[in-house]
């Protein structure tokens, strides 16, 4: 299998909004190969101007864990041109099928380079935020195989987030909570994720030293969701709210 020709037809389905195949129906690839299809494929991006700003992780719930058949989270990257402003607009037409998913976000201080020990993440953290990811998988009728998400920077393809409130380990066992036009769509809390979003970043640490992806300064990184996704519709305003951190909306046109 080219992998670099695998990346460049992702690449191509997220620009045009398109949505392909599954690349594992015509080859077989295994995991290491689908992260490196995923960093060719965010290459393509960077090449064209993006920068990269963070990182997010995927099956953060035990529950999806066992759907999937995996033991382990995924992780995906995340690009300047992904974030939405909070309070500003998602044009639908930009996306295949869209869910939105309410989320803790991490804002680092320092630059990361090898895994760090929980009990340690506290010196490398200087925010913490209520965010809303969209995910968007490129694959036709959303559905994949674990390789072929990974490949697909775990379906990622925006971000919201909300103002940065003061670092704090208290987060164990918040209310998060998400309404389109104020209706309330999806419940759940923080405990969701891994037991405490804290052990999501640890494992940010762990999984991109495995993949030699430094975490810089200034990187965000969102811990996972805590609820099922939602279909984006048109003409919605989409808000998260998670308890003691605010809250983070945008308009979908």
């Amino acid at each position: 299998m080219d992998l670099k020709q695998a990346a460049i037809k992702l690449d191509q389905a997220a620009m045009k909004a398109q949505p392909i195949e599954q690349l594992t129906k015509e080859h077989h690839f295994n995991l290491d190969e689908a992260y490196e299809i995923q960093r060719l494929a965010i290459q393509e991006r960077i090449t064209r101007g993006e920068k990269l700003i963070g990182l997010k992780m995927g099956f953060t719930s035990e529950a999806k864990m066992q759907q999937m058949g995996v033991h382990d989270m995924i992780w995906g990257r995340l690009t300047d041109s992904m974030i939405i402003e909070n309070g500003g607009e998602a044009e639908l037409a930009k996306y295949i099928h869209p869910r939105a998913e309410p989320e803790i976000c991490f804002h680092i201080s320092k630059d990361i380079n090898g895994e760090v020990a929980l009990e340690d993440l506290d010196e490398y953290v200087d925010g913490i935020a209520t965010a809303i990811e969209i995910i968007d998988s490129r694959f036709e009728n959303f559905k994949f195989s674990l390789e072929d998400v990974v490949a697909d920077n775990c379906s990622s393809i925006g971000l919201a987030i909300g103002e940065w409130q003061k670092p704090t380990r208290d987060i164990q066992n918040l209310k998060m909570e998400q309404f389109f036009n104020s209706e309330l769509v999806a419940d759940g809390s923080s405990a969701d994720i891994l037991g405490d979003p804290w052990k999501s970043l640890q494992a940010a640490t762990r999984l991109a030293a495995k993949y030699n992806e430094p975490i810089k300064a200034g990187y965000v990184i969102m811990a996972g969701a805590a609820t099922a996704a939602i279909f984006l519709k048109p003409e919605s305003d989409v808000e998260a709210k998670v308890e003691n951190l605010g809250e983070v909306r945008f308009q979908v046109i």
